[in-house]
């Protein structure tokens, strides 16, 4: 090839790889679209509809059931049958369910929707277009967060003022128990429950998470602790004890306590106020306390596990007051502050980790 021919040949070349590129940033830019869609998808109900009618369901009798235009529901569904959310028989222009998409309905066992409907709900949506300003404005003396800058109030205040959005954070926070967390957590790493007669779950929302730890570990006494206007209209539960407080001033005592995707809402500060306060509850000897949070490794080759911790640590950054996804490097520090003499790291299954610390 001679050099004229070469010079066209790499221009050919970094003209494709710069196609490519372009590709990959539409893809950014319209990555709200696919949030914004499945959420629509559940607030129909398509997946719902479909499994009670057979799990088949041609879009003529789609679009009645719920009824809604033919022509926009056909191309919300192609949409998503493009990703694997929905399967199409082109032959008969019907639809029908797929793995995926069954973790979408609204009434199925392992439902991702409750959680997807707390993250696209205009709440906390808002928040994300202050992130920015939110780096620009920190100084560390007057920090402010996204979710304030959004809202005039934390995230907690602001579902304590909002019955339906603490509806909505509750119902999510049951679910990330429900159907992520502890069933790695029993899987993988059942036998720290193992000898524990009481147990009280620090910042345990309606105490679903608590329900099924008793349920499959019946010799525990279960007391689940959050502030009064969570466990208020919480439901009861066999062998479950619901406790309002705040868990910045002190904790119910048992033998011992169990956190979950609470610490990662709070800076190194609060984190260790809260973490003495666990060690106070439980006995010197004894005692210990189960956390499950992501641990970050910084030095974890890109997996989609590694790209959702750190999409959790973003999450933290919008929605939290100075709360952060932290490293093992991180999780010592505020754990020797606390006072625990030494700690344990197990992964699991989901992106969250298992830590004991012992006092």
């Amino acid at each position: 090839m001679d050099e004229n021919g070469s010079k066209e040949s790499n221009k050919l070349k970094i003209e494709e790889e710069e196609s490519d590129l372009k590709v990959e940033v539409w893809k950014y830019i319209f990555g709200f679209v696919e949030m914004a869609v499945i959420k629509c998808a559940i607030e129909l109900k398509i997946g719902d509809t479909i499994e009670s009618n057979g799990g088949s369901m041609t879009l003529s009798e789609l679009s009645s059931s719920l009824n809604s235009s033919p022509l926009l529901l056909h191309r919300v569904l192609r949409f998503l049958v493009h990703r694997g959310i929905f399967k199409e028989e082109k032959a008969t222009q019907s639809y029908s369910q797929t793995p995926m998409s069954r973790l979408l309905t609204t009434t199925g066992p392992n439902s991702l929707a409750p959680i997807h409907l707390l993250e696209s709900s205009p709440a906390m949506v808002a928040p994300w277009h202050y992130l920015s300003a939110c780096l620009k404005a920190n100084d560390h003396e007057n920090e402010s967060q996204p979710f304030e800058l959004a809202h005039g109030m934390d995230l907690w205040s602001y579902a304590s003022a909002n019955p339906s959005h603490n509806k909505l954070v509750n119902e999510a926070m049951a679910c990330f128990a429900r159907v992520v967390i502890l069933p790695a957590v029993l899987q993988r790493c059942g036998e720290i429950f193992d000898g524990v007669g009481s147990l009280v779950d620090v910042g345990g929302g309606n105490g679903t998470c608590l329900s099924i730890l008793v349920k499959a570990c019946p010799w525990i006494k279960g007391i689940n602790f959050d502030l009064p206007h969570v466990v208020s209209g919480s439901q009861e539960y066999e062998g479950v004890q619901h406790v309002g407080g705040n868990m910045f001033d002190s904790i119910p005592k048992a033998d011992a306590a169990f956190i979950m995707e609470v610490l990662h809402d709070w800076d190194d500060e609060e984190c260790i106020k809260i973490l003495k306060n666990v060690k106070e509850a439980i006995p010197k000897k004894t005692g210990k306390v189960i956390i499950v949070e992501v641990v970050i490794d910084e030095n974890e080759k890109i997996s989609q596990l590694s790209d959702i911790r750190l999409m959790m640590d973003m999450i933290m950054m919008a929605h939290t007051i100075k709360g952060k996804e932290r490293t093992n490097v991180e999780w010592a520090n505020v754990l020797q502050k606390a006072g625990f003499s030494h700690y344990t790291i197990t992964p699991t299954t989901s992106i969250q980790s298992v830590i004991q610390a012992f006092p």
